[in-house]
């Protein structure tokens, strides 16, 4: 495939242009164009020009991942928009790969990515995430006996300390963070009508808090954004709080924090659902599997696997679909190969191949996905690109024993 002629976005000469391919995607009005403006412009953003006008954007921003308490570099992929008059040609495709391969090299050891619909970017070599639960429910439900205290308002102008106070927020197995503190500004003003309301600790510093927005702000539903703690106890007065909303507000959508079952804070779940059933106001929950990875760094990935039980050994042969749409500009090139693979308390990868040991089979997005723990590696085997003998896969059954990975941030 030829290389793709792309650009670092100019503001100044590529501002109407990105705004009207989004305009055209259906992702932002046009009296709601700053969002996106903070967002492109803080990050990096690249773009393919068609007649002289940019018609691609690919935007990247660096994170980190929590992989079973070690933090890894992640490049998030936070926007794909091609026009219409650009679809169809393997532009955003393309533009994509190069996005990913430029991160690769700067270091990114995972990239992920919102989809919009499973299978496109499998070609990129992503593998789809675990399921992330959405309630629905009456706050006056919440079975927390605790008082919350008072808490501050927070608006838009506070982004700065809402940022950082998501940073530090506990963290679990998948847990993402984006570092530069612009994308919690253009989160806050993607939602329109947001709010949030926290708590300040003792060294002046935010130290839990919810953002929000209202769609009926008398009755709600009101959407929970995202929250942020640090601690249990932070956890329960965020509860709480919602609670306290309860006397005017009938329904809170959220999504399922980390390592939580939220079932077990609401009283009577099923006969509210019940009774609510087919109302505006329905309590209800909804699985969604959005998000999806690919290893970049498989070295760095490997190293920083520290797993408990017998020690598996075993041959590598991995395929990785990027490098076809890579041009010959780029260093990365992907990360398929032969390698000899040890995973345990030290896990190791070695260029190679060894006689003595099983193979696996496996693509990049299926291998991730075994990584992660999305999926044991018999399980990927009937559903996805792995392949290996009954007692390999068995034996990693056994040793993967993963916490559910969950990203716990929009992307």
């Amino acid at each position: 495939m030829n290389q793709i002629e792309y650009r670092d976005y100019n503001p100044e000469k590529d501002k109407k242009a990105v705004h009207r391919i989004w305009l055209e995607c259906g992702w932002l009005e046009n009296d709601n164009v700053e969002p996106m403006d903070i967002m492109v412009e803080s990050c990096r953003s690249i773009v393919v020009d068609v007649n002289g006008q940019p018609e691609c954007l690919v935007v990247s921003f660096p994170g980190d991942i929590d992989y079973i308490g070690e933090r890894l570099p992640l490049s998030c992929i936070g926007a794909v928009a091609t026009s219409l008059i650009a679809r169809k040609q393997n532009i955003a495709s393309r533009l994509t790969a190069a996005r990913i391969a430029l991160d690769a090299e700067e270091g990114a050891a995972i990239s992920c990515l919102g989809m919009f619909e499973q299978g496109f970017y499998n070609k990129l070599g992503y593998g789809t995430g675990g399921y992330d639960l959405n309630f629905h429910f009456a706050p006056s439900i919440l079975n927390v006996k605790n008082s919350p205290g008072v808490p501050v308002r927070l608006t838009e102008d506070d982004w700065v300390i809402v940022h950082r106070s998501r940073l530090n927020r506990m963290r679990s197995h998948g847990s993402c963070s984006m570092i530069q503190p612009e994308i919690s500004q253009a989160d806050i003003r993607f939602y329109k009508g947001g709010f949030g309301y926290g708590y300040i600790g003792k060294t002046g510093e935010l130290t839990h808090h919810i953002w929000m927005n209202g769609q009926e702000k008398e009755h709600g539903p009101y959407e929970i954004q995202w929250m942020a703690y640090r601690n249990y106890e932070q956890f329960i007065e965020l509860l709480a709080l919602i609670k306290s909303f309860g006397e005017q507000v009938h329904l809170v959508k959220m999504n399922e924090p980390p390592s939580i079952q939220m079932q077990d804070f609401l009283d009577k779940p099923f006969f509210h659902r019940q009774i609510s059933k087919k109302s505006p106001y329905e309590n209800t929950n909804r699985a969604d599997a959005w998000w999806q990875m690919r290893i970049c760094d498989l070295e760095t990935c490997i190293t920083n696997t520290h797993l408990q039980g017998d020690y598996v050994e075993f041959n590598l042969e991995l395929s990785d679909p990027i490098e076809k749409y890579l041009g010959n500009k780029l260093s990365w090139r992907g990360v398929a190969g032969n390698y000899i693979i040890k995973l345990g308390d030290t896990s190791s990868v070695e260029v190679g191949y060894s006689d003595s040991l099983p193979i696996l089979k496996a693509s990049v997005g299926a291998f991730t996905r075994l990584w992660l723990g999305v999926l044991p590696a018999s399980s990927l085997a009937i559903c996805d690109d792995l392949e290996g003998s009954n007692i390999l896969l068995s034996s990693l059954d056994k040793l993967m024993i993963i916490p559910k990975p969950m990203p716990d941030w929009l992307f």
